[in-house]
């Protein structure tokens, strides 16, 4: 596998709603790498977050790749809302619906980058016949819908696979949830290539700085980017 950078993405989820645009401009400037919205409907997982008006206002605070991750079902109706909202990468989960294959066709029609998430207990196949189509893989470490839940291993035995998978493909994978400094490493040294991590920076303030700093470089340390 080469080496490559590690991105870290801060997940708003976990900033403070009331101060929102400054938040994402306080983690741009600290160095985050993408900015990670979870969209969720109380429907797919059990929590509501926001939807495009939000991913808007998160759009305006910051230059940074806007990463959407669509928690939600269905998605197809709410793609070009989301695209319009100003995202760069749009995510949508294979549990989701029947017609993953039109998900991803729709977002790439919609000149975004298109992603596939897969839940803890969903085998890394689910994502084989679609590899043509997909610029991101997220693998979720926690079931999603709730942040601040434990890092759990049992994925990255998935994430190896899916790192042998994708081999000589342009894709990243990207991982979300309870990542840290501690387990970083573990996700890195799987194949993570971007790093989701919400209460581990927005809990760490006021100096978000030094949670990223610390994430990428305990990730790049397992993988061999630092001596």
């Amino acid at each position: 596998m080469p080496i490559s950078p590690v991105l870290v993405a801060p997940s708003v989820l976990a900033c403070d709603f009331g101060r929102l645009a400054e938040e994402v401009r306080a983690v741009d400037q600290a160095g985050a790498d993408w900015i990670h919205v979870d969209i969720m409907d109380g429907h797919f997982v059990p929590n509501i977050s926001f939807g495009p008006d939000i991913t808007r206002v998160i759009r305006k605070a910051t230059g940074k790749p806007l990463d959407v991750h669509l928690m939600i079902a269905p998605t197809d109706p709410y793609l070009q809302a989301f695209a319009e909202a100003g995202a760069d990468v749009i995510t949508v989960h294979a549990e989701a619906g029947p017609h993953l294959h039109r998900s991803l066709q729709a977002i790439r029609a919609l000149g975004k980058k298109a992603g596939v998430a897969i839940n803890p207990g969903t085998p890394e196949s689910v994502v084989e016949p679609v590899l043509d189509m997909v610029d991101l893989i997220l693998v979720m470490t926690v079931n999603p819908g709730f942040g601040g839940q434990k890092f759990l291993e049992a994925p990255l035995e998935k994430i190896r696979r899916l790192r042998a998978m994708t081999a000589g493909r342009d894709i990243l994978i990207e991982v979300d949830g309870g990542i840290t400094v501690e387990t970083a490493p573990l996700a890195a040294e799987a194949g993570a290539s971007v790093l989701v991590a919400g209460s581990a920076v927005f809990g760490k303030g006021p100096d978000y700085a030094k949670p990223i700093d610390a994430i990428r470089a305990a990730a790049e340390r397992a993988t061999g980017l630092w001596a």
